[in-house]
């Protein structure tokens, strides 16, 4: 692991945020991190409002959508909610029909099948559309480089309005109206919403001309703050607003749907961190082993007994999804070893048999492992098909777009990717990803970082600092959970290895002259002992949770790395 300490904030800056806000001078450090400098911006940062969202019309075409909607209900006409089979599609799906349901009864939903149509908008789909008289179809997450496709629909009769968040290539599809923050001619303040958080600006606009605002919308949010998690964008702006109450609504009103998911994993209180590891991935379980469908019929649902049949239905694909996720990562690593391909600085692996549905997740594993840029290829139809994931720092996306001689379709975002590329075009392409990666990557991000907010020592870790440091969330990208390091510290002689296996470390951690002692826990760091056995000095980078035992809640260190 790199260890890489934040550069300290402006003193004067920090020095100003204490004095306004009375609190402890590595909280108002934490927060100019952050970009909090002043008390306004504290106000809002700790008191989210949605009467901070944006103006919905301010988004380009967002007139001409809410336009070519009014229509199709004013002429009752058929509309078709289209969105991709992952979380952000099926809950953009989920949500569009859901608020469109109140205002018409023709609405019908479509998720393309991930085996025979691939991700985005397909030629089934539009056919499907046309064989039953749709005239109007809203694509969500997606859509954004289906230029032919938009204009094969438009020569049919059928309008497309699209709700995409990912990159738009030269060219801009030819539809109604195009929502996507990410456009070069697009000024909306706001560039970092997912799909669903497009979807939800959409139905803000048309509620608007009702005389309603965000707050009589609060319902949808469960879904935007799955969204927002499952998709790993930034939790800032628009997204920590959109979050902060969709979480609210996750714990204390969530819809049948997800209600239902909550009833299987037990947990009272969850964080934006349990809805992307419990949540999400039954969501997506769906999608990668039967047909996304499931997931939006479960998370439209309204009754909630059919909502615990669908959910139990979810998680027995959950459960197979993880078996064949746990094989392939074994059968991938050991291609690695067979190829000798261990010191490569790219990881590229296929095999015919490989689960399209699980292979983006088994590429994120193998970097567990092998931490490079990272593709895992699987047969699908006539073609190779993958999955593509990154290191922190480092642009896959361009990557891929340096090989696309070699590439039939890809698209995606920095870090995560798909594409497809014909079988004998796999060994070529294999070599110029290599060749584009190692001219081009910095060395140094091919090593784990982690990133340090602060240096503290213990003593600074209160009661009152805590209950101010949890009030950060939600966490994600751009306000992550705060990471601290501590040097000098020594086991007061409690340090064993934990678990079944004895792969987790626990150990009570003090500093010498100080009354401050934390239990700390390092999950999957029992090789670390010997560093801190026998009272020898360390130091140390965590975060700080909670830990409830037996009734009783006490603050505990979370263990990221130790070093002697």
């Amino acid at each position: 692991m790199r260890w890489t300490l934040k550069p300290k904030p402006s003193k004067e800056n920090v020095e100003a945020l204490q004095k306004a806000l009375q609190i402890d001078p590595v909280l108002a450090s934490l927060l100019v991190q952050r970009g909090v400098d002043n008390y306004d911006a504290a106000r809002k940062f700790f008191r989210p409002s949605l009467d901070d969202l944006h103006d919905p019309f301010l988004m380009k075409d967002m007139d001409r959508a809410v336009a070519r909607i009014e229509q199709a209900i004013a002429n009752k006409e058929n509309i078709l909610v289209y969105g991709d089979y992952d979380v952000d599609g099926t809950t953009s799906v989920a949500l569009m029909a859901s608020y469109l349901k109140t205002k018409h009864s023709l609405v019908y939903t479509y998720i393309p099948n991930r085996y025979d149509e691939g991700y985005g908008v397909s030629y089934k789909g539009i056919n499907f559309a046309l064989e039953n008289d749709f005239t109007l179809i809203i694509a969500l997450d997606c859509g954004i480089k289906a230029i032919e496709k938009v204009a094969h629909a438009k020569k049919m009769g059928i309008d497309f309005i699209i709700c995409d968040h990912h990159r738009p290539g030269a060219v801009i599809p030819d539809a109604v109206a195009v929502l996507d923050p990410k456009r070069d001619d697009c000024t909306y303040p706001y560039k970092e919403l997912c799909g669903c958080g497009v979807g939800f600006k959409l139905i803000q606009a048309l509620a608007s001309k009702e005389g309603k605002t965000a707050h009589d919308l609060t319902e949808y949010l469960d879904l935007v703050a799955t969204a927002v998690g499952a998709d790993i964008v930034p939790i800032d702006g628009e997204n920590r607003i959109l979050t902060y109450f969709g979480l609210q609504v996750i714990n204390n009103n969530p819809r049948p749907g997800i209600k239902a998911i909550l009833n299987q994993v037990e947990k009272t209180e969850l964080t934006i961190t349990d809805v992307v590891f419990l949540v999400a991935p039954r969501i997506n379980a769906a999608g990668r082993m039967k047909h996304g469908n499931y997931a939006v019929t479960l998370l439209a649902e309204e009754e909630p007994d059919k909502a615990e049949n669908y959910a139990a239905e979810i998680n027995d694909y959950n459960l197979d999804r993880r078996e064949i996720d746990k094989q392939i990562t074994e059968e991938a690593l050991q291609q690695i070893i067979d190829n000798n391909e261990q010191n490569c600085l790219t990881t590229v692996v296929y095999h015919q048999d490989w689960h399209k549905g699980v292979i983006g997740i088994v590429a994120s594993r193998l970097i567990e492992t092998y931490y490079r840029p990272t593709l895992v290829f699987t047969r699908s139809g006539d073609k190779l098909a993958a999955s593509a994931r990154s290191v922190r720092g480092f642009d896959v996306y361009a990557a891929l777009e340096a090989c696309q001689d070699h590439i039939e379709q890809f698209g995606g975002h920095k870090y995560a990717a798909g594409l497809t590329l014909k079988a004998e075009n796999y060994e070529a392409f294999k070599q110029a990803f290599e060749d584009v990666v190692s001219g081009t990557i910095d060395r140094t991000l091919l090593t784990p970082e982690i990133t340090i907010d602060a240096q503290i020592d213990l003593k600074n870790i209160t009661p009152k600092f805590y209950r101010i440091l949890k009030q950060f969330a939600p966490f994600g990208p751009s306000n992550m959970t705060p990471v601290f390091m501590t040097d000098g510290l020594v086991d007061t002689g409690y340090g064993k290895c934990v678990g079944e296996d004895k792969t987790h470390l626990r150990l009570t951690a003090t500093q010498p002259n100080s009354t401050a002692r934390f239990v700390c826990i390092g999950f999957s760091m029992g090789d670390k002992y010997d560093l801190i056995s026998e009272g020898k000095p360390f130091k140390a980078v965590y975060s700080v949770d909670e830990n409830q035992w037996q009734g009783n809640i006490s603050l505990q260190l979370k263990l990221r790395d130790l070093k002697a």
